[in-house]
């Protein structure tokens, strides 16, 4: 009983690939390949069995006549045939439908994200009425359209999980990794993936005060992008857990962040769709004075990325995979295209698509993916009756006499209002949008005990409620909204016979369920079989985010004013052993340029300390920009 109740409370808390429990490891192994678990369906994947047929579908020359697009050299031609415009149109052309051009495929779904993913900012939009429908109804038709030209491909490959199991475990309970996890190498050993997920695991680190002016220890970590719709967000993340202390002496785990950045400018054509160049492509270059500047914007946004790829160069190279996610031929060029200091390559074996659905590029979309990828799954299903259903189709179709082909089921008209409802709730959760929530849920007379539909769907059965959903993206706000506006009950479960409190992944979002019992009373809902913890007034809960908002504030103003401590004191070293090496002169020769000043001044650093210069030097010149501005306006 007492090992039961120890196996229960490992899986009731979150399991991070990189460091699990001893008491799930020795003895961890690989169920069957051809799993029949039904996972969610993946995007973005780089390479897709078709992709050696539809290499022969392209013409000799360096055109593609499909897609209506040219090309200056081979090289770009074939980056072109592995492009998600290619596929689509050639699995479009096999189907009869109609192919688009870069312009048409990049207004309807390369930049989604703009158009659809949504603002991360948190300003509420006034959605109301006919708008609010009309956006919904757009999102659903799209996405039905997409999946029904196989863009996103389904489980017609590999399953993008891998599942193990272990004896302490319940039988019918597994837990998923994600398959781009491992390296090619070891997925092409499926015997020894248990063993190769064992020596993943990586001690926890605490972090460093950086007083003492050493360099931060190195640590095997991953780098990952996104880029779209004139947005571009980049990360090197470690995959060593760091350990922070909280209040109490509770130790907390959180990823740490080696380097990040993101850059945005204006590229897509306002209401219109697409880039500047994709529309350039199609219908000749434009003279407007919105296009000009687009276009300068397209090529100082290249400048910007390939620069900043050149300076992590080194944390890039050593990085144990890369995850990039680049829709649309213009920000493939922009990363993989062929150029001075080339940095990714589209050959690299460490490449790796995100296995999921993704949002507009921000490092908040990053720090969510790092999480999604690197959190196991549990699933907790009954995998011979699933083995049964799944054998039964097979049996059947083995009979000599030919059958006509089986046609999926009609579904109903309430079956299909119910998967519309699902794809707009899902999708005004994933983007906070309270009010439009409110104002959809009241207007459709959707019960507050509402399940998301189909219900064997991956995403569902993990998060089968509104509820569940908000709080598996750690979204407060929207958890205590829906407590508090909706009456949806904390106390229901998933598929994995868990409550939405479970789910919850930080301290702002289970601190929302103790607000909404505080706020609430306890006669309202089964708290205790909700699993959330004594209630919590709004202003104890502002008061303690305050107090560690304050103390976040004063460890990074402390950490920067050590690191430009150090670098100061660096540069005044480097400059007095110059001066020295020269015999108590100073370096002559003219006047120097500000890149021989910069190079010397990064001189003996460390990437991590040059690229912490580099933003300090930036900053100061934003600075004189707006002042130089201010003084001009007076």
């Amino acid at each position: 009983m007492a090992a039961d109740n120890r196996v229960e409370e490992l899986l009731k808390r979150p399991l991070y690939v990189y460091d699990l429990p001893q008491d799930l490891l020795p003895s961890i192994a690989l169920k069957g390949e051809d799993q029949p678990i039904a996972v969610e369906t993946p995007e973005n994947t780089p390479q897709t069995p078709s992709d050696e047929a539809q290499e022969h579908a392209i013409a000799t020359t360096t055109g593609c006549g499909l897609c209506k697009v040219s090309f200056g050299n081979v090289q770009e031609q074939r980056e072109h045939v592995r492009s998600d415009h290619h596929k689509y149109n050639v699995k479009a052309q096999l189907r009869g439908n109609t192919a688009l051009d870069e312009l048409q495929f990049t207004k309807a779904i390369g930049e989604l994200d703009e158009s659809i993913s949504g603002s991360e900012s948190s300003e509420e939009e006034d959605e109301e009425g006919n708008q609010l429908t009309a956006l919904l109804k757009r999102q659903a038709k799209i996405s039905q359209a997409a999946e029904e030209a196989d863009l996103m491909p389904k489980n017609t490959a590999k399953n993008p999980l891998l599942w193990f199991g272990n004896p302490t475990l319940p039988e019918n309970t597994s837990l998923g990794v994600y398959r781009a996890l491992f390296t090619n190498a070891e997925q092409d050993e499926p015997r020894y993936l248990a063993e190769s997920l064992k020596k993943k695991q990586l001690t926890p680190v605490y972090p460093q005060k950086n007083n003492d002016g050493k360099a931060p220890t190195p640590s095997p970590h991953i780098f990952m992008c996104m880029i779209g719709g004139g947005h571009f967000a980049a990360m090197l993340v470690s995959l060593a857990p760091e350990i922070h202390k909280k209040q109490g002496g509770i130790e907390e785990r959180q990823a740490r962040v080696i380097a990040h950045k993101t850059f945005h400018r204006y590229t897509t054509r306002r209401k219109q769709g697409g880039s500047q160049s994709a529309n350039d492509a199609s219908k000749g270059a434009a003279h407007s004075a919105g296009s000009s500047l687009r276009r300068y914007n397209e090529a100082a946004l290249e400048k910007e990325i390939r620069e900043l790829l050149q300076d992590w160069r080194k944390l890039i190279d050593e990085a144990q995979l890369l995850f990039v996610r680049a829709a649309g031929t213009t920000n493939r060029r922009i990363l993989f295209g062929q150029h001075e200091g080339q940095v990714l390559k589209q050959n690299d074996p460490r490449l790796r698509g995100f296995p999921f659905s993704t949002r507009r590029a921000t490092q908040s979309e990053l720090l969510r993916c790092f999480k999604e990828l690197t959190r196991v799954k549990v699933s907790q299903i009954d995998e011979a009756a699933l083995a049964a259903a799944e054998a039964k189709p097979r049996e059947e179709s083995k009979p000599s006499t030919p059958r006509p082909q089986q046609q999926k089921p009609k579904l109903s008209k309430e079956e299909e209002a119910a998967i519309l409802h699902t794809t707009q709730i899902q999708a005004l959760i994933r983007r906070s949008k309270i009010p439009a929530l409110m104002t959809y849920l009241s207007k459709n007379s959707i019960p507050s005990s509402f399940k998301f539909q189909p219900a064997d769907v991956q995403q569902n059965f993990r998060c089968p409620t509104s509820l569940h959903l908000a709080s598996n993206l750690d979204s407060p706000a929207m958890v205590l909204a829906l407590l508090t506006k909706a009456d949806v009950d904390p106390a229901a479960t998933n598929g994995e016979g868990r409550t939405p409190f479970e789910l919850a992944g930080d301290r702002a979002t289970r601190d929302a369920f103790r607000v909404a019992r505080h706020e609430l009373g306890e006669s309202k809902w089964d708290w205790e079989a909700a699993k959330v913890p004594t209630p919590m007034s709004r202003t104890e809960a502002d008061s303690r985010s305050e107090r560690e908002r304050k103390t976040a504030e004063e460890e990074e103003s402390n950490r920067r004013k050590a690191d430009l401590d150090r670098l100061r004191t660096q540069e005044a070293a480097a400059a007095a052993l110059r001066v020295t090496k020269r015999g108590g002169r100073a370096v002559g020769g003219g006047e120097k340029t500000a890149q021989e000043k910069r190079e010397e001044e990064a001189r003996g650093m460390t990437p991590e300390m040059r690229m912490r210069l580099e933003r300090e030097r930036r900053a100061r010149a934003a600075e004189e920009r707006i002042r130089r501005m201010q003084a001009g306006n007076q």
